[in-house]
């Protein structure tokens, strides 16, 4: 494998060691085995990176967008053109399968293509003014620096969807990854650095002491955003800290996806969407479905279609070339699936298939699918980010959106339907920032990513992505009047 990075943290354009010189394992989930041991940072490190990214920006902000931009394309060919070794690293620290991870970081880059066009749109408006002398312009300037805390799940895409609107925009950066999945963090800053990004432009502080590091980050009055995915539980404790120096948020936090089939869908098309959805990543996203609500006239054909694609899937080390399921990320998660599971079927589930952890090793789980889910059952309020299918029988459109709604959790949902206005109608009540109408997947770079409720606030990707990071400057320009001097 080609190695793109040092076991060390990224700052000022430079590797470091932790003072205190601590380090931390991060093994490949497959089989335990190591993967690497890096740097684990403290205060002194989260320090410097702040400092390095507070310097930067003077000279980054000055920058005309084609300059950013410029290297902003660089950056993505460099990511391009090593998506093999990217995600030979992808797959080792964080365990999905080999074909997923080079999609991820196929899907990673284009964030930063299409922030690098988007750098030269942050366009200003002039509006009209009240007074005969004066003139009104506004113009958007970059926030800051942005602090970004991103998860384990798509270690490459949470990093880009951040950095590169925040870069392109003419911010600098200090990235606090997963603990689980700091390597494809560090190979990013490799790439930015081979692309030409300035020193101190983006900054990476691998840690296990989280909390250390994010008080840092919090706490600084320089640091003037925070740009967060993970819990919900998480983001109400970060957004309390933050809210001592006003810093600006982003929040993409949990989700609790329903699944909607009504009887006129498209039978087939529904489960490609199902399999698409709910096992991607062995249902460790945050958008995947997490709660089937199957209306009663096509319930039992989808549920008997669902299982037979089910058993068909793959379980095994991200590695491996026919795998299609690879391992949750640790013992914590196989437990919480466990727990849920275990709680639902003594409430009444009936277990239609799978239902155990998998005989390729501790942190495998079977695909599983759970019929008789009441609102009740732990499988229905919590998100479950594991491979199981929980599925709930309705009978009207109005019962399936209400069910859908009744959750604090707004990020994604999904229905099947052949009828036009159903789709209008449906699409339109159903509480959530994403939609996907006969649809399974719907995250691109060119559409908001974002959710409502408990699911958090600001969006990723799209123009509006840009938005997050630049600050609405108001000029009033007086003095423009022509005065008439007397003949």
């Amino acid at each position: 494998m080609t190695f793109l990075y040092e076991p060390k943290a990224f700052i000022d354009g430079r590797w470091v060691d932790a003072a205190d010189g601590l380090r931390f394992a991060v093994r490949d989930p497959a089989d335990d085995s190591l993967v690497d041991e890096i740097a684990d940072c403290g205060a002194e490190e989260a320090d410097a990176a702040i400092a390095a990214a507070s310097a930067a920006l003077p000279s980054w902000r000055a920058r005309t967008a084609a300059d950013r931009a410029q290297l902003l394309h660089r950056w993505h060919a460099l990511v391009i053109e090593n998506i093999g070794a990217l995600a030979k690293l992808l797959t080792r620290e964080m365990g999905k399968p080999l074909g997923e991870a080079a999609a991820e970081i196929r899907y990673g880059a284009s964030f930063i293509q299409w922030f690098a066009e988007e750098a030269r749109r942050a366009y200003g408006e002039t509006i009209p003014s009240p007074w005969p002398s004066a003139r009104i312009v506004t113009s958007r300037q970059p926030v800051g620096v942005v602090a970004a805390i991103t998860p384990w799940n798509f270690p490459v895409a949470m990093v880009t969807r951040k950095a590169a609107p925040a870069l392109a925009a003419g911010c600098t950066m200090v990235l606090k990854p997963s603990e689980d999945t700091p390597l494809s963090s560090l190979a990013l800053a490799e790439l930015a650095r081979r692309a030409g990004i300035p020193a101190g432009v983006f900054n990476v502080v691998p840690t296990r002491r989280a909390a250390l590091v994010g008080d840092r980050l919090l706490d600084s009055p320089d640091v003037r955003k925070i740009s967060f995915t993970g819990s919900t539980e998480t983001g109400r404790k970060l957004l309390a800290r933050a809210a001592a120096t006003v810093k600006r948020a982003s929040m993409e936090l949990g989700g609790n996806a329903p699944f909607i089939v009504f009887d006129d869908a498209d039978l087939e098309a529904a489960v490609d969407g199902a399999m698409a959805s709910k096992y991607r990543n062995a249902g460790q996203t945050c958008v995947c479905a997490n709660r089937f609500l199957v209306q009663d006239g096509i319930h039992d054909r989808f549920v008997a279609r669902l299982i037979e694609r089910t058993r068909q899937l793959k379980v095994g080390p991200g590695m491996a070339a026919d795998t299609t399921i690879g391992p949750l990320v640790n013992q914590r998660a196989v437990e919480k699936v466990e727990a849920l599971l275990s709680a639902s079927v003594e409430a009444g589930a009936q277990i239609a298939l799978g239902g155990a952890r998998h005989a390729q090793g501790e942190l495998f789980f079977e695909p599983t699918v759970v019929t008789g889910v009441t609102t009740a059952m732990p499988l229905w309020s919590d998100e479950v980010f594991g491979p199981v299918a929980s599925i709930l029988r309705f009978g009207t459109e109005d019962e399936a959106v209400a069910l859908a709604n009744a959750t604090p959790f707004g990020l994604a949902a999904y229905f099947y339907t052949a009828d036009l206005g159903r789709a209008w109608r449906v699409g339109e009540a159903l509480e959530f920032g994403m939609v996907g109408i006969n649809e399974g997947v719907l995250s691109t770079e060119v559409a908001p990513f974002g959710g409502v409720k408990q699911s958090g606030y600001g969006r990723e990707g799209s123009s509006h992505g840009l938005d997050e990071y630049l600050d609405v400057k108001y000029m009033l320009m007086g003095g423009v009047a022509r005065k008439i001097s007397a003949a």
